[in-house]
């Protein structure tokens, strides 16, 4: 948003989403029965043996790439090989290296060799049942994370759908454009990360139709860094063809903006210098043999941006090629949670005074401060916490979840949600005391995942929103309509920018979305200047 408060938003996403995975991977527990039948499957390399959890199978730790170690590090992925007899799938595959200060407690839980992906399907599911797939790619700023942590059982049975969820290779191990890197690959690109993402729903596509899913009908899906990751390949050629929708969720391509090849090659080689790789005639090698943990402390003040465009494998700019109708048009799915900056200040701005905050906005906005401050007075707010988050919530993802559905809108049918649980629960690690962390960034998460990272369960009411959320979810990705019977009818964006509010208490159209975030005024003078400092939020 701007260059006072976003190295501070920026570090407080650090610190909320580093809290996070402090906690242990998901833990592998014996969901069997003993006497229930084991879900087998063959795909391209062999046959799995997954387990039942409820009424759900699952196939977890499934290779979709070659481990991308020693040679093949900062290389695109390969093939998985095959293998003989029946491969055990009942166990999480590790995260990828995390770009932390601290990552997840259990070190066992970490490895570059991380390319997997999980497969969820209803307990019914057979070879031939064309049963529609959600693809989910996860956020954590394109620097932490894991496909692990969010399960797909729930939403597998309770829409008939097949979930997968992938890793992916995150920070410098993902995203390094470093010209000696980048001309040892087809697509001149050191978009490793997205590299695996396309990897791996090619070979969803080669294999889902053994779990019961139709490879006909993908639906593209993520959240945060896992949205701009859906941005990317909606304008990638090496995506064409491979899904038929999308749904992206609190990361509108409009403001996670990806950097171009040249910035990208600059600053990979200001973390090659950092990393001890200096001489650019052996750089190659020297980054192949540097120790993790040392890629990691180079990358502390240089974090990755993620993908860079200007390549084969990202041609453009996702928010210009999409605006210019250059992309891999599919119907679409995009929404934001209605106080999304709450989770960005918590770490570092919580308790700030009515003073700090007009100094915050001085600082930020200079001349423009004084009507910024009009609109968003201290005193119309419970805190000045809440002031400042409004502040960011409506010039970054509100607006820009408005302008980016308007582009997709006037060329695809498209449809717009605003999250709006005013007693939703917080990520763990991620709740100052005494602070309202309702309808923060990621406060969706639990009512679309199996997800159990929050600080309190949902309510009984909390959890008849999150069916609905998940119906609506698996009704799009299986005709493109995100309408259920009984419910309210959710109608895509035309001339009026109308939006479904999402709320425990009472789902609901509404065309004020625009004046509710004062969009219009985020247009006009008050974001003069503002647009680098946007695009680094992740």
């Amino acid at each position: 948003m701007t260059r006072s408060i976003v190295p501070s938003m920026l570090l407080a996403l650090v610190l909320a989403v580093a809290a996070l995975f402090t906690h242990p991977a998901v833990a592998a527990s014996a969901r069997q029965s003993g006497s229930a039948a084991r879900p087998v499957v063959t795909v391209d390399q062999g046959k799995l043996a997954g387990q039942v959890d409820g009424r759900a199978e699952e196939f977890l730790g499934v290779p979709y790439a070659a481990p991308p170690v020693a040679d093949l590090r900062f290389r695109p992925p390969r093939k998985p090989a095959r293998w003989t007899g029946t491969r055990e799938a009942t166990r999480p595959a590790p995260a990828c290296v995390q770009f932390l200060p601290v990552g997840l407690s259990d070190p066992g839980h970490i490895s570059e060799d991380c390319l997997y992906l999980d497969v969820y399907r209803p307990r019914h599911a057979r070879p031939g049942d064309r049963l529609p797939v959600l693809f989910w790619i996860h956020g954590g700023a394109f620097l932490m994370g894991t496909g692990t942590q969010f399960g797909g059982r729930t939403m597998a049975d309770l829409t008939d759908s097949v979930v997968v969820t992938v890793n992916y290779r995150l920070g410098q191990l993902g995203y390094l454009a470093a010209p000696e890197l980048t001309r040892q690959n087809d697509l001149g690109s050191g978009s490793f990360g997205l590299m695996d993402q396309v990897a791996a729903l090619n070979w969803t596509r080669d294999n889902i139709a053994a779990f019961g899913g139709n490879p006909a009908n993908i639906t593209l899906w993520g959240q945060s860094a896992g949205s701009a990751s859906v941005c990317a390949m909606l304008t990638s050629p090496r995506a064409a063809g491979m899904f038929s929708r999308a749904v992206l969720q609190s990361g509108p391509c409009s403001l996670i903006r990806a950097p171009g090849s040249a910035q990208a090659a600059e600053a990979a080689g200001d973390f090659a210098a950092a990393a001890g790789c200096t001489d650019p005639s052996v750089r190659a090698a020297c980054l192949r043999t540097a120790p993790a943990a040392d890629l990691i402390a180079a990358a502390r003040t240089r974090p990755a941006a993620g993908p860079a465009f200007g390549d084969g494998l990202l041609p453009a700019q996702p928010s210009e090629a999409i605006a210019s109708g250059r992309w891999n048009k599919v119907p679409i799915l995009i929404g934001s949670t209605r106080a999304e900056g709450r989770f960005f200040l918590a770490g570092t701005h919580p308790y700030l005074t009515a003073q700090e905050y007009t100094d915050q906005i001085d600082a930020t906005y200079g001349p423009a401060a004084p009507q910024v401050l009009a609109r968003y007075p201290v005193a119309g707010h419970p805190t000045p916490f809440d002031a400042l988050s409004a502040v960011l919530t409506d010039s970054t993802f509100a607006c820009h979840t408005l302008s980016t559905a308007r582009a997709f809108g006037s060329q695809v049918p498209t449809y717009v949600y605003e999250f709006d649980d005013p007693r939703s629960p917080t990520l763990l690690g991620a709740q100052p005391p005494g602070v309202d962390m309702a309808n923060a960034h990621s406060a969706e998460l639990a009512y679309v995942h199996d997800f159990s990272l929050i600080d309190r369960p949902l309510s009984a009411e909390q959890l008849a929103l999150a069916d609905d959320m998940k119906r609506r979810w698996g009704a799009f990705a299986r005709t493109g309509s995100p309408n259920t019977a009984g419910e309210t009818r959710w109608q895509p964006i035309r001339d009026r920018y109308t939006v479904l509010t999402l709320d425990p208490e009472r789902t609901r159209t509404s065309s004020s979305f625009a004046a509710d975030h004062q969009c219009d005024f985020w247009a006009g003078a008050a974001s003069h200047g503002s647009d680098e400092k946007r695009n680094r939020i992740r």
